[in-house]
């Protein structure tokens, strides 16, 4: 079907001689997801059907408290900072931007009042521009108006590679312009067509002007708002404490009518996911359970209690083991783990690919992960017109200890591997999970049976996912030989997500190890193939390019996917939570209700 077919459906769409799920279909039959045919209708100026759930309260608060139970405490409020999920939601909670993705992949306005299309005059014919309107009437929790002040500035802190945001990437080659007081136009480079990556969901959370312009560069770091927010957001900080809680009350002036339902919120950080569970499925002494990653026969039998459910949201969430590529234990120019070292061990391909050999995904996933892992090759998962069909997985001790014998790694008198005075003895380091810790233990077995001797390292999850740059056992340091850990995909199209194995995105000293790029893996095929994909129009060619990105980096072996993780969500039977697997949990939080 060529673009003037496509168009004619289109317009169908908008003067309702075609229902908009029977265009979909259409598109989905040519091989396009639900997330892009509903872009394709956007782009055009035809108003998605749904976005989020209705909203049922008719007033403003009267709901008493929300409570909330992360068992990995956030440790700072400041979006652009926060490259962990649980600091990420919690900023979230206070910050807005201009919109948002639903559990379907629309965008949805926020802090907008409409998405850019070309109908409205939003998107440039040559995509190299995009205009937003703002809302007007909206206010910061100190009483100031919202402007596009606000959003210019944002833009211009971000981007500024002084301050070493993860956010970076999405800002410094970008130019945000003020067109009038609630207008901006978003200027790219060269012709963009993800151009919903600046300004929307947790990467594009509006800062005041007024409260951080005096923070700029490398002082970001010191600015009081880090930890005492100052947003547009449905709750307003009573008290935080990092790591272990935080409190927040309803904004009596959020910009939209009738919301927020709750009173008060409160989330408490700390302890584990099992018991977060308990707290939730069993006794019902919280509302929401966050990333209960817990086995799924102890989830089955908390929900067995009637008090509350799992809820498994699919997107592209992905658990995978990191092989370092450069040396964790030697300095070079004063730096552990300098992208200028090279690993003593996994610089051979036989290593890597004999640690892939001896993880059972399909094992662990059945005996451990259930609902909540689904087994996969693939780094990039979802929507599945990105989804690689040429990677595979396997498990095979034999053929691990083959590789490793034909690379010339033979077994010492302790029955470890070795070649010249380099062992095959790794640290393995994840976060304090009952789950990740059977894993590792199994994984263990695995290799001592091909003569790779691990040590097994569990790090307090609110210390490895903490961004405390002074200690060395943060994942974003990966002071170790191995790592694993989930990273989400917070938006239904892959640019940003891919974007973290870039060469420019390397975690190192001299950007406080803020970069995203942790296993610091570079290969001048992928940055090239990136950039490709930054500027392809065409969605078939696009889409070719990020399995061109997926397959580098799989079979390079440094990155081992596991499991596709479906957001675990626990909840109390009342509690009516809207949750997108394409944005931060907290996203929709001003929508949440409690049924009588």
């Amino acid at each position: 079907m060529n673009d003037t077919q496509i168009r004619s459906l289109v317009e169908d769409v908008r003067d309702g001689k075609l229902p908009r799920r029977s265009f979909i279909e259409k598109m989905v039959g040519l091989g396009l997801t639900v997330p892009t045919a509903s872009m394709l209708l956007m782009h055009y100026g035809v108003a998605n059907a749904q976005t989020v759930p209705a909203y049922k309260p008719t007033k403003r608060g009267g709901g008493g408290p929300l409570k909330l139970i992360y068992w990995q405490g956030a440790v700072h409020l400041n979006p652009h900072y926060a490259g962990g999920t649980k600091d990420q939601d919690a900023a979230r909670i206070f910050y807005e931007p201009l919109a948002g993705w639903d559990g379907e992949g629309n965008l949805v306005p926020i802090l907008a009042t409409e998405i850019p299309s070309r109908a409205n005059g939003g998107l440039s014919a040559d995509g190299k521009s995009v205009t937003w309107k703002l809302k007007r009437g909206v206010k910061w929790h100190d009483g100031k108006d919202f402007t596009a002040d606000d959003v210019v500035f944002t833009a211009a802190y971000a981007g500024d590679p002084a301050a070493a945001m993860v956010t970076v990437g999405t800002y410094k080659d970008i130019k945000v312009v003020k067109v009038d007081s609630h207008t901006v136009r978003v200027d790219y480079p060269r012709p963009t067509p993800f151009w919903a990556e600046a300004l929307v969901g947790i990467v594009g959370l509006i800062l005041p002007k007024h409260a951080f312009e005096n923070f700029m560069g490398a002082k970001s770091r010191d600015n009081p708002a880090n930890l005492k927010p100052v947003g547009t957001g449905p709750y307003k900080i009573v008290d935080f404490k990092p790591g272990d809680s935080l409190r927040a009350e309803a904004n009596k002036d959020y910009h939209v009518a009738n919301q927020p339902f709750f009173d008060s919120l409160e989330i408490k950080g700390g302890g584990d996911a099992t018991s977060a569970a308990r707290a939730v499925l069993q006794t019902g002494e919280f509302d929401l359970g966050w990333n209960l990653a817990v086995e799924d026969e102890i989830l089955k039998r908390l929900e067995a209690a009637g008090k509350g459910k799992m809820t498994f949201y699919t997107g592209s969430d992905i658990e995978f083991v990191s092989l370092n590529v450069t040396d964790p234990w030697n300095e070079v120019d004063g730096e552990r783990a300098s992208s200028k070292s090279k690993h003593p061990a996994f610089s051979d391909k036989a290593v890597r690919t004999a640690m892939s050999l001896l993880i059972d995904r399909k094992g662990i996933a059945d005996s451990i992960y259930g609902r909540g892992g689904i087994t996969t090759a693939n780094f990039l998962n979802n929507p599945p017109r990105f989804r690689s069909n040429n990677t595979k997985w396997e498990y095979s001790v034999d053929k691990a200890n083959a590789a490793l014998e034909a690379a010339g790694w033979k077994k010492g008198a302790d029955g470890i591997r070795a070649k010249g005075n380099v062992k095959l003895k790794f640290v393995y380091q994840t976060s304090v999970s009952g789950p990740r810790q059977k894993c590792q233990a199994i994984i263990k077995d695995a290799c001592s049976k091909a003569g790779i001797d691990l040590e097994l390292k569990s790090v307090v999850a609110s210390v490895f996912f903490g961004g405390d740059f002074a200690n060395p056992d943060t994942y974003q340091k990966f002071w170790s030989d191995m790592q694993m850990f989930t990273t989400t995909m917070t938006q239904p199209d892959p640019q940003y997500f891919m974007e973290q194995f870039t060469t420019a995105e390397h975690s190192q000293k001299a950007n406080k190890w803020a970069s995203r790029n942790l296993v610091r893996w570079s290969n001048k095929e992928y940055d090239d193939t990136f950039r490709a994909a930054q500027t392809e129009l065409d969605p078939a060619k696009r889409a070719a390019l990020f399995v061109k990105l997926n397959d580098l980096v799989v079979n390079d072996g440094y990155v081992i996917p596991l499991f596709a993780r479906p957001r675990p969500i626990g909840t109390v039977n009342k509690l009516q939570a809207t949750i997108s697997p394409w944005d931060n949990t907290t996203a929709f939080l001003n929508n949440w209700w409690r049924d009588a």
